[in-house]
């Protein structure tokens, strides 16, 4: 017992043995407060890249633009806190390239059980990055279509106008329409007889499309009468397009077609008028 305490006494009082803990200590302190400094660094240089180009003329809309930012840092803290990590278990005196060997056999096993996780985080990220929707989009994917309510690296959650949810794995997604990115064009054809006076009719729907603008904010111009677009032997159609915000073709046509039939009403136009 007394060899056993003299021995513990001896290593207690080890100078080496103190110098040695103290760097160690002093290592990972500095290993932490770099890997902060880092996380810090380049959080700042990322959000002022972002807010530089927020201000150019060719820009994305800004909830792309913080969807990307927030992806940008966290993968950035992912990294420089993996970093950390291992240069703290090499501080600490673990063998790192047993481990790492180790876990590259860990997770190559896992990769050939998960390759349709992994395709999904990684058309997800190339989903953000590129910018080919966003939360809020009305798109569509194959069968699906609808409102963006969410977007993960994993799925994608697409609400159709019934009220169904569709939650989407993200390697699926291969085409997408994306009504929401530029302006729609609403189409109305307007159908007349044949034997009336088409010139009265067409003077009084122009004269009533060019007051629509200041009535529905949706428009991003006065709509316009393209002309006589089929002709048959008992009627002649009209076809009227208006150039809309994006997704409001639809809801204008039905304006549309409501603005002309009181326009016509209005005028009391006939076939003999």
């Amino acid at each position: 017992m007394d060899y056993i305490a003299d021995k513990l006494k001896k290593e207690f009082f080890d100078e080496e043995l103190w110098v040695d803990l103290s760097l160690g200590i002093l290592k990972l302190f500095v290993i932490f407060f770099l890997s902060r400094v880092v996380i810090r660094l380049s959080k700042a240089v990322i959000s002022k890249f972002f807010l530089v180009r927020s201000k150019s003329p060719i820009r994305v809309s800004e909830r792309r633009e913080a969807t990307l930012l927030k992806l940008i840092q966290n993968i950035i803290t992912y990294i420089v806190n993996f970093i950390a990590l291992i240069m703290a278990l090499e501080v600490c005196g673990l063998d790192i390239k047993g481990l790492l060997a180790g876990a590259g056999i860990v997770g190559l096993a896992i990769g050939f059980g998960a390759q349709s996780l992994v395709k999904d985080i990684i058309t997800g990220f190339f989903i953000i990055l590129e910018d080919q929707f966003s939360v809020g989009d009305h798109i569509k994917v194959k069968d699906f279509e609808g409102e963006v309510l969410e977007i993960g690296l994993r799925t994608t959650k697409i609400k159709n106008v019934t009220g169904q949810l569709h939650v989407i794995p993200n390697g699926s997604i291969l085409e997408v329409t994306n009504y929401s990115m530029l302006n729609s064009v609403a189409v109305v054809d307007v159908t007349l007889p044949y034997d009336g006076n088409v010139k009265s009719a067409e003077d009084a729907i122009a004269a009533m499309l060019g007051t629509l603008p200041l009535k529905y904010d949706e428009l991003v111009k006065a709509p316009e009468i393209l002309g006589i677009e089929t002709l048959s032997p008992t009627e002649i159609v009209l076809r009227i397009t208006a150039e809309t915000l994006p997704n409001k073709g639809s809801s204008i046509s039905r304006v549309l077609r409501k603005e002309v039939k009181d326009c016509l009403d209005q005028h009391e136009w006939n076939p003999g008028n």
